[in-house]
């Protein structure tokens, strides 16, 4: 148990001796602060919300209460104002903190809150036939550092990637195709010349509107199964996944299925059927929907008047197929935030259909990733592909290696792991609803809030733990005064923190909370590194500020790990 939990059980205890209702552990752990200014205590509790309930202005209810409150892992409560500011016992909570990380390793920090149950993770999910672009980037990690996070509470993830493999597109590349194709070009450089061909018939269909008619024809021969059309559409598949793998890998992303959209063409019967059974289904101007006016949505199209199933039809035949292959304890969706609506005429829906699971299924948006503060699209081919860019990261990193630290042993492998983490850790050290703008240079700079800085940081410990010729001895008691300063109690209180902020973010689906994290812990390890003589003369001193350092490179390397970046002991 944290000592925030600790110090709310005491809290919560106290109120409940007079007689205050409301406020259990929970609630009062809600309410905990910590204070701007370390001077004014480790944790602070306000007291307003307690006015209306003990009838007495805050500030004396603090005071009353203060006088409620002590032991430990308290060392003092002062009542300030409204607010009780509360002080921890440094020595006794360093202790408690570095023991259980240096026991436990990689396990801080774990939890058994999901028992194991499944949560597929609908993720990344790029369009066939189509490079993987930065845009696709976001779903990719995200969704990957969320099942991490779960993984981490204790549910089992079931990553998939829900590849766009069918729609009218692929009727639009067949035309293409057959109009201005290259069988040898597209062997050669798939993805490159299927863009091609991809933005070429847009452009072309500007001026020969007849070509939009062509390609719905040909997706129409592909949805009944045209043997030309299948053959076609199975080899721009099959390429493009080869060419995806390439990109998965060198993130070390892997998934659990990549049933894609074609995967429920037969299982979309069934769902009309169901809506059919239950009363659901209403004929609008030709077409099939589900009615939403009571949730004050539009109408969720099922059917179109010439008979073709929509996305949202493949989506419930889905969500209906995940519950029963994996009875999921929650379903995730980490998708851009311009299908906020969808997932919720979705989720609607299979509600209307009495299947209370649907309440489980949270649809994860995302903001854009931008270039030069503009949208990035595909169809007009102004586009920043993924796999470019992580080849120019990992070459810059490369050059940097070779100026400063050119007998750096695995030197390629180092380039690797600091250069795809550079371009990850960008995107996850921001909230996921803001939008992102494209920068290179940004993201593979060694100071400030980037990933090769965190990674750095990691390796700079390592490396004194190796000098220091430091030994685990996690049951070695800690000396008396090694950390006393300011800097270590920092270190300390973060350290203490890293459970707490992986609930955080498994709760609220958001690892930006684990990024900002290890950034703080990271810049919070420099100071007492600039401050501190870590390699004291004095032995137990010493062997107790390791310690702290060989604590801190647990818990960097586990942060960043959830976050889906390694951690180079070298740089």
């Amino acid at each position: 148990m944290s000592y925030k939990h600790l110090v709310a059980e005491k809290i919560a205890a106290a109120l409940a001796q007079q007689g205050v209702e409301n406020f259990p552990k929970d609630t009062v752990y809600g309410m905990l602060e910590t204070p701007p200014n370390p001077a004014m205590g480790d944790i602070a509790f306000p007291c307003f919300q307690l006015a209306k309930a003990l009838r007495k202005a805050p500030p004396m209810i603090a005071s009353e209460l203060a006088g409620q409150l002590g032991g430990a892992p308290l060392r003092e409560v002062a009542a300030v104002g409204p607010y009780v500011n509360l002080f921890l016992d440094q020595a006794s909570v360093a202790e408690q903190v570095i023991g259980e990380i240096l026991t436990q390793g990689a396990n801080y920090g774990s939890s058994n809150v999901g028992g194991g149950r499944k949560v597929p993770i609908d993720l990344s999910s790029p369009n066939i036939a189509k490079p993987f672009s930065m845009g696709h980037l976001r779903s990719t990690v995200i969704g990957n550092a969320i099942a991490n996070i779960l993984e981490k509470q204790g549910y089992e993830p079931v990553r998939i990637n829900h590849l766009g493999d069918w729609g009218t597109q692929f009727g639009k590349l067949i035309v293409a195709y057959h109009l201005w194709g290259d069988e040898a070009k597209v062997k050669a450089e798939p993805i490159k010349e299927l863009l091609t061909l991809y933005v070429r018939f847009h452009d072309e269909a500007k001026e020969n509107p007849a070509l939009e008619d062509q390609g719905r024809e040909w997706f129409k021969k592909l949805e009944d199964g045209d043997e030309e059309a299948l053959r076609l559409w199975k080899w721009f598949r099959d390429e493009s996944l080869k060419e995806f793998m390439k990109i998965y890998d060198l993130m070390n992303v892997s998934f659990d299925s990549t049933n894609g959209e074609a995967f429920y063409n037969d299982k979309m019967d069934r769902v009309v059927e169901l809506l059919e059974e239950k009363g659901l289904l209403t004929e609008s101007e030709g077409a099939l929907v589900v009615n939403l006016d009571e949730y004050d949505m539009p109408p969720c199209l099922i059917k179109k008047s010439d008979g073709a199933t929509l996305y949202a039809t493949r989506d419930l035949a889905a969500a209906l197929y995940r519950h029963e292959t994996y009875d999921f304890a929650k379903a995730v969706y980490v998708v851009g935030n311009e299908q906020r609506l969808h997932f919720q005429q979705l989720y609607k829906v299979l509600e209307k259909m009495g299947y209370p699971w649907a309440r489980d299924m949270y649809h994860i948006p995302f903001g854009m990733m931008l270039k030069d503060g503009k949208k990035m699209s595909t169809r007009k081919g102004k586009v920043v592909l993924l796999e470019e860019v992580l080849s120019q990261a990992i070459a810059d990193v490369q050059k940097v290696i070779e100026e400063k630290n050119p007998g750096l042993a695995n030197k390629e492998d180092v380039a690797r792991q600091v250069g795809v983490g550079a371009v990850i850790f960008h995107d996850l050290k921001n909230y996921r609803l803001n939008d992102i703008n494209f920068s290179l240079e940004e993201m593979l700079t060694f100071e400030g809030e980037t990933g090769p800085y965190v990674q750095y940081t990691h390796a700079r410990a390592c490396s004194l733990l190796r000098r220091g010729g430091w030994k685990p001895a996690p049951e070695a008691g800690l000396a008396a005064g090694a950390l006393d300063s300011k800097e270590a109690w920092a270190v300390i209180t973060l350290l203490n923190a890293f459970p707490e902020v992986i609930e955080r973010a498994g709760d609220n689906f958001d690892p930006s909370q684990i990024g900002k994290y290890v950034i703080d812990l990271a810049q919070s390890f420099n100071k007492f590194y600039a401050n501190v003589r870590i390699l004291a003369e004095e032995e137990d001193v010493k062997a107790t500020r390791l310690a702290l350092v060989a604590a801190v490179v647990a818990v960097l390397k586990e942060g960043l790990r959830l976050l889906g970046l390694a951690a180079p002991e070298e740089m």
